[in-house]
């Protein structure tokens, strides 16, 4: 067995001793941080997040703070999402890309006013590349790191636990949008969402000192609810469809390519970085574009590399991300498939460990 050597830039979070009490077996590396990625067993996991609810540590959640006259300025220029309706109550989705129109993150950002935006990240360094953008445009803002550690709470019982420690404020929070609650003497953002279909909500946690007495809440109070330690989930995330930046889109991919085009709605007006590639691109449509793909055969490892696609020796795409369904009851797989080729109902070759299987696109993911 590999084990991931410990130090100072691997910090812990929060929650560490309850992820460890939990019995975590797995963890992945993302933002410098430990990602739980299996309590009992990725299937057993699987059905627990689909019936009951889930605690779970998502700390490496990093956010990047925006405060001064010039957030919103700024916040604006790095999507091509129109945020000009936004409220500060809402939650984004937004693409982040370079000048050529090419994704570096694709985070949710949080308003809180128009001088004040988190933008909650996935696994990559967007910290240096806004404070970068900050200087060179002479933008009046502070970007850093705020002490923010989200915890996430999923599952089909997520509204009943949430209510025990919260109240029924958390039934008026609509999805992508978010209230401040209380708990403790202290008041914790609290939004509607998460990195699941079985729905649930974010908590941000500001500081430390109430990372443990609020996780321990939590399970006390949902005990009868079958609450456990949880995770993002393998299985689940590729039947809904959700994309894990770097696996499924890296730098080398665009807004149009992941399935993002209808966040690319920022109006003529709106100058903003990579606005010309997206255009141009937009005018043409992607050359290659996210799809979902049914794998033939018998249950597969999970992807730890893209997987060729081809069609009769001519390659056409790559699997990005891929595990058995037992639900579905076949392999179940993200794929960056090319224009012509990605027609749902074509079957194509993809070249697994296990062999080469047949592949059929699909119309749209399971959930």
């Amino acid at each position: 067995m590999t084990f991931i050597s410990q130090s100072r830039r691997l910090r812990e979070t929060p929650f560490t001793s309850g992820v460890v009490a939990a019995g975590v077996k797995a963890y992945t590396v993302y933002n410098r941080m430990l990602l739980p990625t299996v309590f009992q067993d990725v299937e057993s996991d699987y059905r627990h997040l689909k019936t009951h609810v889930q605690v779970w540590d998502v700390s490496v959640e990093r956010q990047v703070e925006l405060n001064g006259p010039d957030a919103a300025r700024l916040m604006q220029m790095m999507t091509p999402r129109n945020l000009s309706r936004m409220q500060d109550d809402q939650c984004y989705y937004v693409p982040i890309v370079d000048h050529k129109g090419r994704m570096l993150n694709d985070p949710v950002a949080i308003k809180h006013s128009e001088t004040r935006w988190w933008i909650s990240i996935a696994d990559s360094d967007l910290l240096f590349w806004v404070k970068g953008l900050a200087l060179g445009a002479g933008l009046d803002v502070d970007v850093f790191e705020p002490d923010v550690s989200p915890l996430a709470v999923q599952g089909p019982k997520a509204d009943m636990l949430m209510e025990r420690v919260f109240g029924p404020i958390v039934h008026d929070i609509r999805f992508f949008r978010q209230k401040r609650l209380s708990f403790n003497s202290q008041s914790f953002l609290v939004a509607r969402s998460g990195y699941s279909k079985q729905g649930g909500f974010e908590i941000y946690v500001e500081g430390t000192k109430n990372g443990m007495p609020l996780w321990d809440t939590l399970f006390m109070a949902g005990r009868d609810l079958e609450v456990r330690a949880g995770c993002p989930n393998l299985i689940e995330r590729i039947e809904g469809g959700l994309l894990s930046y770097g696996n499924d889109m890296t730098m080398e991919n665009t807004p149009f390519e992941c399935g993002l085009g209808k966040f690319c709605n920022a109006p003529d007006d709106v100058d903003y970085i990579g606005k010309s590639a997206l255009r141009a691109e937009a005018a043409t449509g992607p050359s290659r574009q996210v799809r979902a793909v049914a794998i033939d055969g018998a249950p597969l490892p999970p992807a730890q590399a893209c997987w060729q696609l081809h069609d009769k020796g001519t390659p056409v795409g790559k699997v990005t991300s891929a595990v058995w369904s037992p639900d579905i009851g076949t392999n179940v797989a993200i794929a960056m498939v090319e224009a012509s080729h990605w027609d749902a109902g074509r079957t194509l070759t993809v070249e697994t460990p296990k062999g080469p299987r047949a592949a059929q696109v699909q119309s749209r993911f399971w959930n």
